[in-house]
């Protein structure tokens, strides 16, 4: 499981998150996403180490760029406060912040300790879900939720960001908290998934792009049922799918149908002067 599990953390450390920044529209984040491999590629060279120093001083060479990517959230709050409570703005300002959680738990995964508690084996899958679940998932949603202005585009950008904040709560609170943070996590990626399919795929005359967010949509919409049921057999002591078999469905799933389907279908989108609304910064 550790191959899959690294290989769906460097497709998120060297594709994933830097082509979301671009998708933001902020010049502000331009030069961190140039700067990007430097925190990168040592991260992604810490996976196949084995635990120990040098690992470790990778990792956190990884965790830098990711503390500097979550500074600037603070500094679009203070930039403009009046749209900071926008749910397309909470979605991206979620996608800033999300993969230092997953750098601080790759760097104690790396170091070989426990971190409040948590094992090695729940570390090291923290560090994908924090990349998609986290930053991908937040992303697509404030995206979706400027193109598909309603009350459903609204609702998918706020519970995205408040299901992946009670998931990381129900990590310190039990497996209960764990399974409503899923749940609200399953609603929100359920929803974009569906204004993905109906708001943004709709009308596209690009066969590529339409492909590309019908695959995004249909995955979502499996992969999520494997979450929710993942967190209700913890949760009630059922039979439910194990790690390993999440990892190879859910993670993977997330990683290819959805992160980087979606991530390539936005760019294309973002390139085209029409027939979709660009992301504004």
């Amino acid at each position: 499981m550790s191959v899959l599990v690294n290989s769906i953390v460097m497709l998120g450390m060297l594709v994933v998150v830097p082509a979301g920044l671009r998708l933001t529209g902020a010049a502000e984040l331009d030069r961190i996403r140039r700067l990007w491999p430097l925190f990168a590629v040592p991260g992604a060279v810490s996976l196949w180490l084995p635990r120990g120093t040098a690992a470790t001083a990778l990792a956190l060479c990884y965790a830098l760029g990711t503390a500097l990517l979550a500074l600037h959230a603070p500094h679009r709050l203070l930039r403009s406060p009046s749209r900071s409570a926008a749910p397309a703005e909470i979605a991206l300002l979620t996608a800033l912040v999300t993969p230092s959680v997953a750098a601080l738990a790759l760097v104690a995964e790396r170091s070989g300790h426990t971190l409040f508690g948590f094992g090695l084996g729940i570390l090291a899958l923290t560090v994908p879900h924090f990349h998609f679940a986290g930053f991908a998932a937040a992303l697509v949603a404030g995206l979706v939720c400027r193109v598909a202005d309603s009350a459903a585009g609204r609702f998918a950008a706020l519970s995205v960001p408040l299901g992946t904040l009670l998931v990381l709560i129900g990590y310190f609170i039990g497996d209960w908290a764990e399974l409503a943070g899923a749940a609200v996590l399953t609603a929100g990626m359920w929803t974009v998934a569906l204004l993905t399919w109906r708001s943004v795929r709709t009308g596209q005359r690009d066969r590529i792009t339409r492909t590309l967010l019908a695959v995004s949509s249909a995955v979502l919409a499996v992969t999520m049922v494997l979450a929710l049921s993942w967190a209700l057999g913890e949760a009630a002591g059922i039979p439910h799918p194990s790690l390993t078999w999440m990892a190879a469905t859910h993670g993977l799933g997330n990683a290819l149908g959805f992160a980087l389907c979606s991530v390539l279908a936005w760019q294309r989108l973002r390139d085209r002067t029409d027939p979709v609304e660009r992301p504004t910064p």
